[in-house]
């Protein structure tokens, strides 16, 4: 665009330019802001000395608007001196042409700072497609990373057939405790610092550990003994030091801290009865906390070795039970809110196949088991504090 309030300019100017380029000729600052509501140009040339709204104002209200700032403009003018050309330019002008020009000149001056400007955005383009691609690059590893980590936490799972869909269980339970307390605003200072994606994903490798519990205490039919259960307990730390490890070969990721932090301390307990550091109340990291009512309801409406599985609604009992005692009494106060939520994924997310189910069935059955189970429900009451107490692993 050419903007000068003089016609003979505008006039020559076009003649001069028309050419080479598709020229709008415009008299004043006001016509070129109505021009380019409806045309961008590629570069305006722009005389100074005009009335009512001078080439300097024009710049000025330019680089003022975003749509306009990145628009190149020379300063076509008559005036001479340092500092005219200097003031032009620190307002954001590329070039100062004074009048009478030479049109070989103009031309010349024209063509270089469009291939500048090209080049520009060129570079702008690549470096743009460039941060996309390290992005898309850095998301399909993430999304490899995660993968192998679910894959790994199948392969724990796949050990015991009848804890069938546990891991996606959970993860689904975390997320619905997250977001009811997002929804309540409680615990928000602590989780504005935490990566609400990663922690819920992280919670796949919260019993990792169990990968170096034998099969004789994790399909065991019946009560631990006291050595059996200290054993048990020590996947928490497993799991830990495994994730820890994991985390010294690559760039860290909040990914693997979150999971380091799950897996270590589900078994804490808000009266400190817990292990493996038997942390109290709020030393045990929200983390910790909300992965332990999910893994614990989670155990209850499963079939385990160990005993069959309790409805949606007992479970939830025992969950509100264990409010001041096991758990978090505010995150119990949420549960309480959405148990129907959990219930619905309990009956939703994969359960052990009937074949499966019925051997299981048999063994909690047969004599060389506690019939504790058979009884009615006063005795799975009674079954209670020993759950809580440390004889299920969860």
């Amino acid at each position: 665009m050419l903007v000068d309030d003089n016609l003979t300019n505008l006039t020559m100017g076009k003649n001069m330019l028309k050419s080479f380029y598709e020229v709008y000729p415009l008299t004043s600052g006001k016509k070129l802001f109505e021009m380019l509501e409806n045309v961008t140009p590629d570069l305006i040339l722009l005389d100074i000395e005009m009335p009512e709204m001078n080439g300097y104002d024009v710049i000025k209200a330019l680089k003022s608007d975003e749509h306009f700032r990145e628009i190149p403009v020379i300063f076509l003018t008559a005036k001479s001196g340092d500092d005219n050309e200097l003031e032009g330019l620190c307002l954001g002008a590329i070039d100062y042409v004074q009048k009478p020009f030479s049109a070989p000149l103009l031309l010349k001056r024209i063509e270089n700072h469009l291939l500048i400007t090209e080049q520009k955005r060129e570079l702008k383009n690549y470096n743009d497609n460039l941060e996309e691609l390290v992005n898309l690059k850095t998301s399909q590893i993430m999304e490899l990373q995660v993968a192998v980590m679910g894959t790994v936490a199948e392969m724990v799972e796949f050990r015991d057939h009848s804890t069938g869909g546990h891991v996606d269980r959970t993860i689904k339970y975390l997320e619905i405790l997250v977001d009811g307390l997002l929804d309540e605003r409680i615990y928000s200072d602590e989780l504005k610092g935490l990566d609400l994606r990663f922690l819920i994903l992280s919670a796949q490798l919260h019993d990792v550990g169990k990968i170096a519990i034998s099969d004789t205490i994790l399909k065991k039919p019946g009560r631990l003994t006291a050595e059996e259960f200290e054993e048990m307990k020590t996947h928490t730390t497993i799991g830990a030091e495994a994730i820890a490890r994991i985390g010294e070969h690559t760039a860290g990721h909040s990914f693997l801290h979150h999971a380091k932090i799950i897996a270590h301390t589900h078994h804490e307990k808000w009266d400190g009865t817990g292990y493996p550091l038997g942390l109290k109340g709020a030393e045990i990291p929200l983390e910790g906390r909300l992965m332990a009512i999910a893994d614990v309801y989670d155990a209850l409406i499963s079939m385990r070795p160990y005993k069959p599985p309790l409805s949606a609604d007992d479970a939830a009992r025992i969950v509100k039970e264990g409010r001041g005692v096991h758990f978090d009494p505010l995150l119990v106060d949420i549960f309480e809110k959405l148990s129907g939520k959990f219930a619905k994924v309990s009956g939703e997310i994969y359960r052990p196949a009937p074949e499966t189910a019925a051997a299981i069935n048999a063994a909690v059955e047969s004599p060389s088991v506690s019939g504790a189970w058979r009884q009615p429900q006063p005795a799975i009451r009674r079954r209670v504090p020993a759950f809580f107490g440390g004889t299920c692993a969860g």
